[in-house]
């Protein structure tokens, strides 16, 4: 079984993957080549961590089809440190970041991705559309007019094409288009080349050279723990998506180790740190690919091209490019979540909107999904504290009144708790039927320790009935109702 799903992975789908693979690949040089800029290192940086990063996060990641290389999330972390400390500190970073994110996969924080709500998702995935177009918006400002025919014409290749053929993806035909046009009539055109120049040699194991004690890992430390939380972030958040997109699930703590593994052999390598990249997955996706081929293949040619065929890319008109990205920016937004705001609960949408704003204001995936994550983790601890309820009944005697709890006791509900006593009458007994309630944590149970002692300073008999074996177990580990000097701590408060 292992086996078959090894080969189907990566042979499954060959000739769509190597397609695919190869658009990817002339889509990355651009991107990669601007994130070196934005670190403050040369393009070979960007360009060789693109090259190991796709390589080895295809073996040893756990989402086939994505596509992870250097990226803007993680080149921005870096740019303070490489201007202090300079590139050999960058490289013990990623080394140091790929070593933490190995220690996450190990410790299964995969699994946490299933507290990101879907309104954080799309959020998410609106957010890195509107920053990707945005990134393209340089190379559509003070550029010749011929510069935006271009643009248009590509465009209109990705989208008219599949309609005549989708045996080879449109992408990859509007790269060759517009770079044949742009060769033959002579245009002047801004090209990959005027980027940044091209590396023309492999990249060779080398070891960072920094000194080797604590002061070193005194600075590069909270540079590593800031590109391993942000690149496991968007790694997973796009992992989720690619499942989505293709209706097949991904091993999310294997993903980890795989983006550490990977970042960790590229600082070797002379890269930098990296992570998925949400604007090339698609690329993959929309072209065809599925399997582990289609993300090696990207990095090797990738490398292929800038070292041997450098003098060919070089002549690739940016238009192109920016058509293929401005496609990706309008497949990725989530068109239909505008039209869910007036649909949705208004908290969700708040919380989709909240993504939105904080990714796009302050350019960090990570500020924003956390932001998410909290206000829905507010929310939803704020919705669960409503479905609560006390009721009571007095016996015929009246000397007896019995409270019967429905709901969910814990921090958010402990108010609404300890006000639907009435500790004033005058009872013999009181009886707290706790059967269709829960008590999940320390403040439910503190809540319950001041009821039974607030009711036995009065005088009355307390029993409570009903406790599930979850809430008995709790409740006897942390109440001190019944322990020595436990009224005694309750009126000291």
């Amino acid at each position: 079984m292992h086996f078959e799903t090894l080969r189907s992975e990566w042979f499954g789908n060959v000739r769509a993957d190597l397609l695919a693979g190869l658009v990817v690949a002339l889509a990355l040089i651009p991107e990669a080549i601007a994130f070196s800029i934005i670190a403050g290192v040369d393009p070979k940086v960007g360009l060789y961590a693109s090259f190991t990063i796709a390589v080895l996060t295809a073996v040893f990641g756990g989402r086939p089809g994505m596509i992870s290389a250097a990226t803007a999330a993680t080149a921005v972390l870096m740019i303070t440190l490489v201007r202090d400390h300079g590139l050999q500190y960058l490289l013990a970073a990623t080394v140091l970041a790929g070593l933490l994110q190995v220690a996450a996969g190990l410790l299964r924080l995969g699994d946490a991705m299933q507290f990101v709500s879907r309104s954080v998702m799309t959020g998410f995935v609106n957010a890195l559309a509107i920053l990707i177009f945005m990134a393209q918006i340089p190379e559509l400002v003070g550029v010749p007019s011929l510069t935006y025919a271009m643009v248009a014409l590509g465009l209109a290749i990705i989208y008219l094409f599949p309609r005549i053929t989708t045996a080879i993806p449109s992408p990859l035909v509007a790269i060759v288009v517009l770079t044949a046009i742009s060769l033959g009539f002579g245009m002047d055109l801004r090209v990959v080349g005027d980027m940044g120049e091209l590396p023309s040699t492999l990249p060779v194991f080398l070891l960072p050279d920094i000194p080797l004690n604590l002061d070193t890992l005194l600075v590069i430390l909270p540079y590593s723990a800031a590109v391993a939380v942000v690149g496991l972030l968007e790694s997973l958040m796009t992992a989720q998506i690619v499942d989505d997109l293709t209706d097949t699930p991904s091993d999310k703590n294997r993903e980890c180790v795989g983006q550490g593994i990977a970042n960790t052999v590229t600082g070797f390598f002379g890269g930098m740190a990296g992570c998925a990249m949400i604007g090339q997955s698609v690329i993959n996706i929309k072209s065809g690919g599925r399997g582990r081929l289609s993300c090696a293949f990207a990095g090797v040619a990738l490398l292929f091209m800038i070292v041997v065929l450098g003098d060919w890319v070089r002549v690739i008109p940016m238009a192109a490019l920016v058509a293929i990205m401005i496609m990706v920016s309008i497949g990725t937004f989530s068109w239909g979540s505008l039209k869910d705001l007036t649909l949705h609960p208004k908290r969700s949408s708040l919380v989709m909107l909240a993504t939105v704003v904080t990714v796009v204001w302050t350019h960090n995936l990570a500020i924003g999904v956390v932001i998410g994550v909290m206000l829905s983790g507010v929310f939803f601890a704020s919705k669960v504290a409503q479905i609560f309820r006390v009721t009571s009944e007095l016996s015929v005697e009246g000397r007896t009144r019995t409270y019967r709890v429905e709901g969910q006791v814990f921090f958010a509900s402990t108010g609404r708790f300890a006000s639907a006593f009435d500790f004033k009458e005058a009872l013999d007994r009181v009886v707290i039927d706790v059967g269709p309630a829960h008590i999940w944590d320390l403040s439910g149970v503190a809540a319950l320790d001041r009821v039974i002692l607030k009711f036995r300073r009065e005088g009355a008999e307390v029993m409570v009935l009903g406790l599930n074996e979850a809430s008995a177990t709790i409740v006897d580990k942390l109440a001190v109702h019944d322990k020595p000097g436990a009224m005694d701590r309750l009126m000291g408060h």
